[in-house]
């Protein structure tokens, strides 16, 4: 049985584990200001091509999120995201848990545009209802779809023009900023968003998160946030080595590219064989639809998800190629779906 559900059921990138090994009996710093997370926050802040940049290293998305908003949104202001967004349906309602509300808007293709929440805007228009502050993305979506700079820029303007902040979830980061479609840099999300993150988890580390904060409103005190939401870990070295590990190359990159063109080849193979797609993605998610009994079949040698059903006979499902996917399982499923569409 082999599993297409995540880019998270590996362990971590062999250079990481052995930077583990050989830094595991050096004494230092706790509560992530040892040298590591030094070292990693700046190669992070070279990328971008800003010195300015708070960077902050969590444990995963989840938390990443909660913490952020949180202490970015005072008590009775609210979070803007698309009807499929990772904290409004996957996160188990952490960020309400926190004491904020997610205002749900229509999404295209996992997007959202200007237009979509001016709408949101105009209904929460007093003091008896939430007040909209931020602006939540994911990029790429959950739908493996990716903003484009252009439509970037026009949210950031928006946003800027609206007095909202604008946060964009990188928990596969490195997958859309990998992606042959993308015209997008780290340099830009630096320039465009108030807060992203990118994500470690889904891309060869074993676990972590860097955060990144341009805005300078949204740059004090957070490391109070941080303790009292209990995502400041005593060892944060743990999570610096392996970002130093990342960036001191293009590790991160190459590791995004590999997952990137492992699901494209799924994709491509569906396509061959006739299938119809939820939407194109460029990323290492790819939701093909199938019939309900080819499904089936599949299942008993391989494991993936079923995403929602289409009509009585068909179901969108979801493959996630990693960094870690071998090539020789994705032929060999390539060739089972042929015998199986014979």
């Amino acid at each position: 049985m082999y599993s297409f559900m995540n880019d998270y059921s590996e362990g971590a990138h062999p250079r990481i584990l052995n930077a583990l090994l050989e830094t595991n009996l050096e004494q230092t710093q706790g509560y992530g200001e040892d040298i590591y997370c030094q070292k990693a926050a700046e190669l992070i802040r070279q990328r971008i091509g800003r010195t300015d940049l708070a960077i902050h290293f969590l444990s995963g998305g989840t938390q990443t999120n909660l913490t952020a908003l949180s202490a970015f949104l005072r008590p009775y202001e609210a979070a803007i995201a698309a009807d499929t967004g990772h904290i409004l349906v996957h996160e188990t309602g952490a960020i309400e848990a926190t004491g904020h509300k997610v205002i749900s808007i229509p999404g295209s293709d996992g997007k959202i545009n200007p237009q979509r929440i001016q709408v949101a805007l105009e209904i929460h228009k007093d003091e008896h209802m939430v007040k909209p502050k931020l602006v939540y993305i994911s990029n790429p979506t959950e739908i493996g779809t990716i903003y484009h700079k252009s439509e970037l820029e026009e949210l950031s303007r928006f946003c800027n023009k609206n007095n909202l902040y604008l946060y964009i979830d990188g928990a596969r980061l490195g997958s859309a900023l990998c992606s042959p479609e993308n015209d997008l840099s780290l340099a830009d999300l630096g320039v465009l968003a108030d807060a992203f993150y990118i994500g470690g988890t889904k891309n060869g580390a074993l676990l972590g998160e860097a955060l990144v904060i341009s805005n300078d409103a949204l740059k004090e005190d957070f490391r109070f946030h941080l303790k009292q939401k209990g995502a400041m870990l005593a060892k944060g070295r743990v999570l610096g080595i392996q970002f130093l590990e990342l960036f001191k190359d293009d590790l991160y990159f190459d590791l995004a590219k590999h997952a990137n063109t492992m699901a494209d080849r799924l994709q491509n193979a569906f396509c061959n064989q006739g299938f119809q797609l939820l939407t194109h993605s460029a990323t290492n998610q790819i939701f093909p639809i199938l019939p309900d009994s080819l499904i089936g079949k599949m299942q008993k040698k391989y494991s993936f998800s079923v995403w929602s059903k289409i009509d009585q006979t068909h179901s969108v499902v979801r493959f996630v190629t990693s960094w870690a996917t071998p090539e020789e399982a994705v032929i060999n499923f390539i060739e089972d779906l042929k015998n199986l569409t014979k």
